[in-house]
């Protein structure tokens, strides 16, 4: 189950429609260790084209976000020896583009120094941003908000 603002997160196909991904933090509840990540809510697939056709068919569908708990090895490893019940999975932010989460995850792990506290699960950051992906962003930013 995921957590938005403390209540678990179920939304309409139409709600869902609206966001790309989301920024989450996952908890150990065993040893209060964390993870901070990003998840998209679509995967795409390209195919060949059709016999007779041209252009190469693009395949979206929902990804598997509701069973996701990150891509960080040593929580891969908790999860093949005990079940998800022991992690709280919430989600920090819901994006409207994948610049945004990128951005937004960046941020999330720089606050949080999750390179130096030994509290997180987080071995490196990675970020790849043009300004142009969050433009959007710029009041929030300016004026503190998150």
């Amino acid at each position: 189950m995921w957590l938005l603002e403390d209540k678990e997160f179920k939304p309409t196909p139409d709600e869902l429609s609206s966001w790309v991904g989301f920024v989450y933090e996952i908890l150990d509840t065993a040893n209060g260790m964390k993870y901070i990540g990003k998840k998209n809510f679509w995967s795409t697939r390209r195919l060949p084209p059709l016999k007779g056709k041209n252009r190469k068919r693009v395949i979206v569908k929902e990804s598997d976000w509701m069973d996701y708990y990150g891509s960080n090895e040593a929580i891969k490893q908790i999860l093949t020896e005990h079940s998800g019940d022991r992690f709280r999975r919430s989600i920090v932010r819901l994006c409207v583009s994948k610049g945004e989460m990128s951005y937004m995850e960046a941020k999330e792990q720089f606050e949080k120094n999750v390179l130096f506290d030994p509290n997180y699960y987080n071995e490196f950051i990675g970020l790849k941003c043009h300004s142009k992906h969050v433009s959007h962003l710029a009041p929030e930013m300016i004026n503190g908000r998150r």
